[in-house]
């Protein structure tokens, strides 16, 4: 068992919060607007970045950007505390001391679905990358510093493109750090592709796909840091005119196919769509069977008939992981019958939200 506690203080529409959390799966409940995903949300700040709402710190204040939150949480035997106080960065602490957010990834591995995902396949490339470098993220925790180093040198060679300076001898040490970096994260792209799909399951109506690491225009599949830097050189002239590194990592994509007759996840129908999303979230989990592990699942109930409900029941119950889902009502979490717990969240006086009580 890994997250045992979570305290809120001013986060979002909670004014305070204190839960236990033990293995069992968590079904939260309540009308919309009572804050259900908040919570969702704080958990996934116990994670590198923004959450599952890519929010800046300021804007997750309950009173507003004048304000500031705090999440407390134990982990294990590890106390964790994020914070944003007025008119500050966001900051974090393990047992008391200042960590970057870096190390959180370390403690704790946390995966996410929102209905907001539910347009990955269609939506642009850009949002497909930034969901395979969370599934990376969570399996290979040093690629977060891999991406800060990678992004730091793109946006100063990106400032000397703007500038339309010319000189060589200003581009040659940071097209040698983008080309490391960028090898590095290309490597671990496919590594994590490579292992999700191995953790891939395709009973229960949630089909595996056949996944790639897509180049895309700037040949963003290159691992070898050797031919990364001598693109970046031979593209100067191009980038100058257009003012911005055209080639690389940072111009990847996810490609997916699925079934008998390889069927592009984006010419699928909705439902399909759909599964294939939940089958890679359930892999993310199973592929990290020897790590700590939270599962937040939101508003997914809604999207499914009842047996294909029963059958994701099923398969949460069997994962190495602690789950965490909602829905508007306690009928939509019947199927799991003993094997979850309930909590009824409301919001009683318009203002704040409330947990009533744990079922």
């Amino acid at each position: 068992m890994s997250l045992t506690r979570l305290s809120l203080a001013q986060f979002r529409s909670w004014p305070r919060l204190d839960l236990a959390l033990d293995a069992d799966p968590l079904a939260i409940f309540g009308p919309n607007g009572s804050g259900k995903t908040n919570i969702l949300e704080a958990v996934s700040m116990l994670a590198p970045g923004r959450g599952l709402r890519a929010a800046a710190a300021p804007d997750q204040a309950r009173q507003g950007k004048g304000a500031g939150w705090r999440i407390r949480a134990a982990i294990g035997d590890r106390d964790v505390e994020t914070t944003a106080p007025p008119g500050q960065a966001r900051q974090v602490t393990i047992d008391a001391k200042a960590v970057p957010q870096t190390a959180l990834g370390r403690l704790l591995r946390v995966i996410w679905l929102v209905p907001a995902m539910d347009r990955l396949w269609t939506d642009a490339p850009e949002t497909r990358r930034r969901f395979l470098d969370r599934v990376t993220l969570s399996l290979l925790p040093d690629h977060a510093e891999t991406a800060l180093a990678y992004d730091k040198a793109m946006r100063e060679r990106n400032r000397l493109l703007k500038d339309q300076v010319a000189d060589p001898g200003w581009y040659r040490a940071l097209e040698a750090q983008m080309a490391e970096a960028g090898a590095a994260l290309t490597r671990n792209r496919l590594e994590a592709i490579a292992r999700i799909a191995a953790a891939q399951d395709e009973t229960g109506g949630f089909p595996a796909a056949r996944l790639a690491l897509l180049p895309g225009e700037g040949h963003a599949d290159d691992p070898e840091p050797d031919s990364i830097a001598a693109r970046l050189a031979a593209m100067r002239g191009r980038d100058l005119a257009a003012g911005r590194s055209l080639t690389g990592p940072h111009r990847a994509d996810l490609g997916a196919h699925w079934g008998p007759q390889d069927m592009p996840a984006a010419l699928s129908s909705t439902g399909e769509q759909k599964a294939l999303l939940l089958s890679l979230v359930l892999a993310n989990a199973r592929a990290l069977s020897d790590q700590p592990v939270v599962l937040l699942l939101d508003e997914v109930a809604a999207h499914l008939d009842a047996d294909r409900r029963a059958a994701l029941y099923d398969r949460i119950a069997a994962l190495p992981a602690q789950s965490l889902l909602t829905g508007t009502g306690p009928e939509l979490f019947e199927a799991f019958g003993t094997r979850a717990r309930r909590l009824r969240v409301a919001k009683p006086d318009g203002i704040a939200s409330q947990a009533q009580e744990m079922l």
